[in-house]
């Protein structure tokens, strides 16, 4: 062992009250790692096993980050267990499905006793310590049952600790950041302020009354064991936001990203403005590498699923009967665990939704279309399949079999292109998937893009409705201007010229925005402002009960469905990552409460399709030549 080396393993050594973390440090030197790269494995596992710190050393043997003398960041929290916890992950679970996510579940129940600090791999042990003999000393301070009472307001729901309890805590809190901070040199602060369980935060507005109502299922009374937990958490990605991978996929370039199913993918919202529609860029918490995957293989994950839980002391103690016992299962740390009597409490509240439900009378689905031919083949995929004379043939099979007959030019398709075979492949399957789900569109708009129009007419004949249902054509509808590349509004097909191609289409409809008044390279502002106009007249025009169907871009998405619900714009540049991120046929879904005279978003009735890049394949490439 090198000399340097010696000397801080003493160093640590000498401050240690435990001799298992020197045990692992030890047999990790003896492994041939160097000693700084071997506290940071044991600090990013927890100091559990050996095992552990050293597969993380071998996944990061890539990382180039490795030898950068980053710690990790540390937070106190006092967390419940037991049939509280379940409880609690009930109604994590149960807010979700009526209400959607918010901010609260990116983490897991806990209450906040000191936040996040840095402390040094080597020291923190001293944290291990510490902990241990501030809990031994509180652990009979607090009753079985803390005081809770329930807060809400119109962007937070929690619950409030009482001060007699409270102020235990805080003591607590200040006992072990006072002597964390002398011993481990790092700077702890202490929770202070009103101590509190977050159930919801950062909601929209009309959610509030669903989320009290099972916020009051919940017993705050219920008898609990709160632990103090020592979590930890990557300091460089606290403001990035976690992916997780459904789905293995291997680089088939030199900067992409390899990931397994079930890998955390940090993604950093503020650079992906210049990376190609469909790919994301980010570092693999497993392996701590770079680079480009495709975004529709991951899913958004909790912010606190890639945290580390180090050691976690028991508080209060609940009764022994009561407790878990050593045979039951550990609750995960963002798992859902079922519990029958919140199950019970919950149906309690089914009723009411339901009969809150049978006020609705219409809802709005709005859609963006499928997958473009020029989204698989580029902006001059029209050149691929034009022979000499400028008739059109099928290039590949992903190519439309035919194009629609127009007047004008067929070079107009350019900039209005269709969908490609696999687009209507996907339009026909979503629309199946709402008549499986017993979705009645009783009318369908569509931009005037073509796709837009493709689109709409597969999903009517998925729903069997192609011959029931006529698509309205509204140029109102058509996408922000300002990201046409030829900086011109493309020459559309008439709806004359779509109706002799067989389109169904509404022939006697009348837009309520003129294709001459669409403005080429509009402003951000008339956009949302002719979006806000276009769905407030589309409500006012289809009063009828049923699902109104509006199949636009991915910019429709927020700009038609926000000022539907009440909410303001957003700002153009955070409108601009949140559309980039829309894939093909992405939906959201806002139903009416009449009685209410307001819309709120919801769950729409059917996922997204997932699907795979699939690369052209030329069969004398590695078969027939050497």
């Amino acid at each position: 062992m090198a000399v340097p080396e010696t000397q801080l393993y003493a160093k640590v050594c000498n401050k240690r009250r435990s001799k298992s973390p020197s045990v692992l440090l030890e047999a990790l030197l003896a492994k041939g790692f160097p000693a700084h790269t071997a506290q940071k494995a044991l600090a990013a596992t927890g100091q559990k096993t050996i095992e552990d710190a050293t597969k993380w050393l071998h996944s990061h043997c890539n990382d180039p980050s490795l030898d950068d003398p980053i710690p990790q960041e540390y937070a106190l929290y006092l967390c419940p267990t037991g049939p509280f916890h379940n409880h609690l992950q009930e109604f994590w679970k149960e807010s979700k499905r009526q209400c959607g996510r918010n901010r609260a579940h990116e983490y897991f129940p806990h209450i906040t006793l000191c936040d996040f600090f840095t402390c040094e791999d080597q020291k923190v042990e001293i944290l291990y310590d510490t902990l241990k003999r501030a809990s031994d000393n509180f652990s009979q301070r607090l009753p079985p049952s803390l005081s809770l009472s329930l807060h809400s307001s119109t962007s937070y729901l929690g619950f409030f600790v009482g001060d007699s309890h409270a102020n235990i805590l805080k003591e607590f809190a200040v006992t072990f950041s006072s002597e964390a901070s002398a011993l481990a040199d790092c700077h702890v602060k202490p929770c202070l302020k009103q101590l509190h369980l977050t159930l919801a935060h950062k909601f929209y507005p009309h959610h509030q009354k669903t989320l009290e109502q099972l916020a009051k299922c919940i017993n705050p009374g219920e008898t609990c064991q709160w632990v103090a937990a020592l979590y930890s958490r990557d300091m460089r990605f606290v403001h990035y936001q976690t992916l997780r991978a459904l789905f293995q996929y291997k680089p088939q370039n030199i900067d992409e990203l390899l990931i397994n199913t079930g890998d955390f993918i940090y993604v950093d919202p503020s650079q992906q403005s210049d990376v190609c529609e469909g790919w994301v860029i980010g570092t693999s918490h497993r392996t701590g590498c770079r680079g480009f995957l495709p975004e529709n293989y991951t899913e958004r994950a909790s912010e606190s699923d890639t945290w580390v839980k180090h050691r976690e002391y028991v508080l209060a103690a609940a009764p022994r009967f009561l407790t878990q016992t050593k045979n039951e299962p550990n609750e995960k740390l963002n798992g859902e665990v079922p519990s029958s009597s919140m199950s019970r409490s919950l149906t309690n509240i089914l009723p009411l939704q339901l009969s809150q439900n049978s006020t609705l009378q219409r809802g709005v689905l709005v859609m963006r279309h499928g997958e473009r031919v020029d989204q698989v083949f580029g902006k001059s995929w029209l050149q691929q399949c034009l022979t000499a004379d400028g008739k059109y043939y099928r290039a590949d099979l992903n190519f439309p079999s035919t194009l629609p007959k127009r007047k004008d030019s067929v070079n107009h398709f350019e900039s209005d292109p269709p969908l490609s075979c696999c687009g209507v492949f996907q339009s026909r399957l979503i629309g199946e998937a709402l008549l499986d789900q017993g979705v009645t569109v009783s009318c369908i708009y569509s931009s005037p893009a073509l796709r837009c129009i493709q689109t709409a007419q597969h999903v009517l004949q998925g729903l069997k409705l192609d011959q029931k249902v006529k698509i309205r054509v509204e140029p109102g509808l058509f996408e922000w201007t300002k990201w046409e590349a030829s900086r011109a509004i493309p020459n559309f097909m008439t709806v004359t010229e779509l109706a002799e191609a067989s389109y169904k289409i509404d022939t006697s409809y009348r837009g309520n925005f003129s294709l001459s008044s669409l403005m080429p390279s509009e402003s951000y502002e008339e956009y949302v402002s002719r979006s806000s106009a276009v769905i407030k007249q589309i409500i006012t025009a289809c009063s009828s009960k049923g699902v109104i169907l509006i199949v636009g871009h991915g910019s429709s998405l927020a700009s038609l469905t926000r000022p539907l619900i009440g909410l303001p714009a957003r700002d153009s540049q955070d409108f601009a990552q949140v559309v980039r991120k829309i894939p093909s046929l992405g939906m959201c879904f806002c139903e009416e409460m009449k009685e209410e005279k307001q819309w709120q978003m919801v769950h729409p009735p059917v996922k997204t399709l997932t699907h795979g890049a699939n690369a052209a394949f030329n069969w004398r490439n590695g078969i027939m030549e050497d």
